[in-house]
């Protein structure tokens, strides 16, 4: 057997596992539902969600409140990364913004994300700009530990060598820290990502009502549609998974240098 065929056992091998517990979770989903064993207004059939969900696609616009939230999550994680990277950036490599801002970051990393919803209403109101500053905090604070960290952590040879090459402080920047500390950097996006989708769903529950998935299982709630709740839940999974998946293979290509120089 070729090693590619081994790859390829191995790897279904591993799908296989990996498929075992939803499908268990399902058949008994299904067999609770049908069985009576839970009440079926409360966990409804697989069949009623299915049907819930494609009433939702074709006649109220599934992919707009899907493309709603998405907005949300890539506006707020754009921001709040980049701002993440550039504050991470100034406290890494000044002394003075790394001993007048860290303790207040300290601080501020310790705040509950949920903390925040009550002042950005009033900052901000309850529209999108608000969801969107609150998505953006949610990608700041993992974006700049992890950049910090990265920054910090530069082998002082790297360094030396920019100082003896003269290097100007872009420079340094740019050809130095930025490369050596990528590991870090994608790390921090990588969960930045992941919590800023948590963050969307919060936004969209916990600020006013508008279209988002959020929004959906809010007003399967207030009807006591048990399918539509479980419609915009699977949906949040299987988005949440897929932008994991899509961060692990971004970080996967951008440390693709890693992998050859070993």
């Amino acid at each position: 057997m070729s090693v590619l065929a081994v790859l390829r056992t191995q790897k279904a091998v591993k799908i296989r596992r990996g498929l075992t517990l939803p499908v268990l979770l399902l058949i008994f989903w299904e067999a609770a539902s049908r069985s009576g064993l839970v009440d079926a207004r409360f966990l409804p059939s697989l069949e009623d969600v299915f049907l819930t969900a494609k009433r939702e696609l074709v006649d109220n616009n599934l992919f707009g409140e899907l493309a709603a939230s998405l907005f949300r999550n890539i506006a707020g994680f754009v921001i709040g990364s980049a701002i993440g990277v550039v504050f991470a950036t100034l406290l890494a490599l000044s002394r003075w913004a790394d001993a007048l801002a860290t303790p207040s970051f300290n601080g501020f990393k310790q705040i509950s994300l949920l903390a925040w919803i009550p002042l950005i209403s009033i900052w901000f109101g309850f529209g999108e700009q608000a969801k969107i500053v609150f998505v953006a905090i949610a990608a700041f604070i993992p974006v700049v530990l992890n950049t910090y960290e990265g920054m910090r952590n530069v082998p002082g040879d790297l360094i030396e060598v920019g100082r003896a090459l003269k290097f100007t402080p872009v420079q340094r920047v740019t050809r130095i820290f930025l490369p050596a500390a990528m590991p870090s950097i994608a790390t921090g996006v990588h969960l930045g990502l992941i919590y800023s989708w948590l963050a969307t769903v919060g936004a969209e529950y916990f600020l006013a009502v508008g279209p988002g998935i959020g929004g959906l299982i809010i007003a399967g709630r207030e009807r006591f549609d048990m399918a539509l709740v479980m419609v915009g839940v699977i949906i949040l999974g299987l988005v949440g998974f897929l932008l994991n998946r899509l961060a692990a293979a971004g970080e996967a290509y951008l440390l693709r240098w890693r992998v050859t120089a070993h």
